[in-house]
């Protein structure tokens, strides 16, 4: 069970729980799109790697989620787990490694940035020189400042708070949006609103039914941000867990757009939505 982002009195406090790219390079993919790692792995034939960070700053079974969303990816990746208690911690020298950093959804905000904010200028030089960061709920979050990576011109919010949100609460449940223009159902807890400034380079791939975005990619730097309100990694058994029904069915093609869209450097990241 998750909590609440910001620690606001909105509903009961719970107990954490819960789980869980296309990478499409043009005959124009450029290092600055792939970096050194990527382009390294794709010239020896080898999966680009996806770093998904796994640790008290994310739920149980949210890393698990999203690496698997990587991995089924029409062009998947290969995918390991960074953090304190994994082989892999976060550091300049394991970033180097990879294409994509992921942060997944967790629980309160201002705890989970205790737990990373020692790793902020690494993943802030990361993306900056290239890389990408994947942001899904809390991840998208944390893309912000105060506190947060800084990793976004603008702003997050909660959706609950928002006038007219059609849900007011912390519980898990599902929801609607307008993804690309066309009506479909995400799993959803507590998930944020994402504000780009007006002259901000950025694509709204969707709303929430406030019109508020739900998922955006923007650059900072040589590098690209892609976020997420909602879960488009949640597979079946978060469904199963809270007796939910996603009107859609089980589908991850929204996840592999937003990883598209994030990592292809042939799909612009401008024009504010």
């Amino acid at each position: 069970m998750r909590r609440t982002r910001w620690g606001l009195p909105l509903g009961q406090t719970r107990q954490l729980h819960r789980r869980r790219l296309l990478f499409g390079i043009g005959a124009a993919g450029t290092l600055a799109a792939l970096g050194w790692a990527g382009l390294s792995a794709v010239l020896g034939g080898e999966r680009p790697l996806a770093l998904v960070y796994r640790g008290p700053a994310a739920c149980s079974g949210c890393a698990e989620a999203v690496a698997a969303l990587l991995r089924s990816a029409p062009t998947p990746f290969r995918t390991d787990y960074c953090g304190p208690d994994e082989q892999r911690q976060i550091s300049r020298s394991t970033l180097a490694e990879a294409m994509v950093y992921a942060q997944p959804g967790g629980g309160n905000i201002r705890p989970a940035w205790r737990q990373l904010r020692d790793h902020a200028e690494d993943i802030q030089d990361f993306v900056h020189h290239g890389g990408h960061y994947l942001g899904f709920c809390l991840g998208a979050y944390l893309a912000a400042t105060q506190p947060g990576f800084g990793l976004i011109d603008g702003s997050v919010d909660q959706y609950i708070r928002t006038d007219g949100a059609s849900v007011d609460s912390t519980d898990d449940t599902v929801i609607q949006v307008r993804w690309r223009g066309q009506t479909r159902h995400m799993y959803f807890q507590d998930g944020p609103t994402l504000e780009l400034r007006p002259q901000a380079p950025g694509t709204v791939l969707a709303t929430y039914d406030t019109g508020a975005a739900a998922a955006v990619v923007t650059t900072f730097g040589a590098g690209r941000v892609g976020l997420v309100g909602p879960h488009p990694e949640a597979d079946r058994s978060w469904y199963a867990e809270k007796e939910l029904t996603n009107p859609d069915g089980i589908r991850f093609d929204l996840g592999h757009d937003l990883v598209q869209s994030t990592v292809d450097a042939t799909t612009p990241a401008s024009g504010g939505g």
